[in-house]
């Protein structure tokens, strides 16, 4: 071949792959920076080998922030996302305003009716699919069984508050640094106001009546806060109000916690013998009740999402269904093993025996079961959502909630103060917002 020949050729197989670059569709993913979704990352070569005409762009975002780039883009339907990671809180209010893309077309090997109903029923408006969970979560007791036994007592599967009550001040040993319980306290809607509001489902309390009239003024809310402060005071460790899941979670590890109450995917986080000095001493139970018919535990999944805004939702749906499928858990399973696929989504991963050998995955899935988003109260309320109300307004007014809380529980008012200050300025936003006069 002739050195004219040569640059020809060469020509042609530069334009060759800039075409197929140019053809390249690229999908700009926004999600939260934790473990699960920086391994998706690392292992999306598998998605993009069986998808060559598909780009994946990152952007890697700490929640908050997350919260607020996607929430911005989606309501003016900016378009500069194509797949968002959202929360079980957004799918049903965005939903509903038409700002999501429906998922109902998803491919029969998707197998959606494998999606754990309570997960699924979190992600679906109208009977439409907004959502496809990545992970989902419940809360639950995490417990140490040496000092359980310690102490002279047996955690049964199902306990009371009373007994976690008794159990925590027993297993306190504040001179050797041993707290009987540790809990979130730090104020945020996602942070203290998620235990305290799942915890309040399970006392009878409630945030609003059936005609969205604030309820922090009645017995069930009293009951809850009183006995959330006095047994931290007892039983918790110091500067508990600074505390959330990251905080609680090293307590845990480093052998300073007797119970942890909080979400089920730190099960594999504190039985990880490399990270935690106490990976083999830890039991699992439900989370606590006060025999009213609703436990104290709450329901989420992060789950991938599509804004009504992009222009490739065709290309958006192949990753999100790629991203949540069974495949994908055989992925993870196969590079990390089973303790480390993605919790919570689907049935087929409670019925296969490999993953049914790890300690905590019947009690994650007993405790996903026993959430009811639909019905997340002793009495009849006007929303959904178990640790959240899925209305626009919950994030401002919880997140003011929760900081008088903390404040009640750092000592600087009272109870009964934040309380009060709750109900004011939670009534005050639902009439500004006109759902009550």
């Amino acid at each position: 071949m002739t050195i004219k020949h040569t640059a020809i050729a060469s020509a042609l197989v530069a334009a060759f792959v800039a075409g197929n670059a140019a053809a390249a569709e690229k999908l700009t993913i926004a999600t939260v920076n934790n473990g699960d979704m920086v391994r998706m990352q690392k292992l999306t070569g598998d998605f993009t080998a069986k998808n060559p005409g598909i780009e994946l762009e990152w952007v890697t975002l700490e929640e908050n922030i997350l919260r607020q780039r996607v929430t911005t883009d989606v309501a003016t339907k900016g378009g500069q996302y194509d797949v968002m990671t959202i929360g079980t809180y957004e799918v049903p209010i965005w939903g509903k305003k038409g700002w999501l893309v429906s998922l109902n077309d998803l491919p029969g090997s998707y197998d959606v009716d494998d999606l754990l109903p309570a997960i699924r029923g979190g992600l679906t408006v109208d009977g439409k699919l907004f959502a496809a969970p990545f992970y989902g979560e419940s809360s639950m007791v995490m417990y140490r069984k040496d000092l359980m036994a310690k102490a002279g007592l047996e955690m049964p599967k199902a306990p009371t508050w009373d007994f976690i009550g008794k159990a925590a001040r027993a297993m306190t040993d504040k001179a050797n640094e041993v707290y009987g319980v540790c809990l979130r306290g730090k104020a945020g809607w996602g942070e203290n106001m998620a235990f305290l509001t799942a915890a309040s489902n399970s006392f009878g309390a409630k945030w609003f009546d059936m005609k969205w009239n604030p309820q922090f003024t009645g017995e069930p809310w009293k009951n809850t806060l009183n006995y959330y402060i006095n047994l931290m005071n007892d039983a918790g460790p110091p500067g508990a109000s600074s505390n959330g899941f990251n905080e609680n979670l090293t307590l845990f590890q480093t052998g300073k916690c007797g119970m942890w109450i909080d979400a089920t995917v730190a099960a594999s986080f504190v039985t990880n013998p490399k990270d935690s000095k106490v990976a083999d001493k830890v039991g699992f139970a439900l989370a606590p009740d006060t025999g009213l018919g609703k436990r104290g535990n709450w329901l989420w999944a992060w789950s991938l999402a599509i804004p009504a805004g992009t222009k490739k939702s065709d290309s958006a749906k192949k990753f999100v269904a790629w991203a949540t499928s069974k495949e994908y858990l055989a992925l993870v399973a196969s590079k990390e093993g089973w303790a480390n696929v993605p919790p919570g989504t689907r049935s087929s991963l409670y019925t296969n025996p490999e993953y049914a050998k790890i300690p905590f995955a019947q009690m994650t899935l007993d405790s996903i079961n026993s959430a009811d988003p639909t019905q997340p109260t002793v009495d009849p309320v006007p929303y959904v959502g178990v640790q959240f109300v899925a209305i626009p307004e919950f994030q401002g007014i919880a997140t003011s909630v929760g900081q008088q809380f903390s404040a009640a529980l750092a000592g600087t008012i009272t109870a009964d103060e934040a309380l009060k200050n709750a109900q004011a300025l939670t009534e005050r936003a639902m009439k500004k917002a006109r759902y009550i006069k």
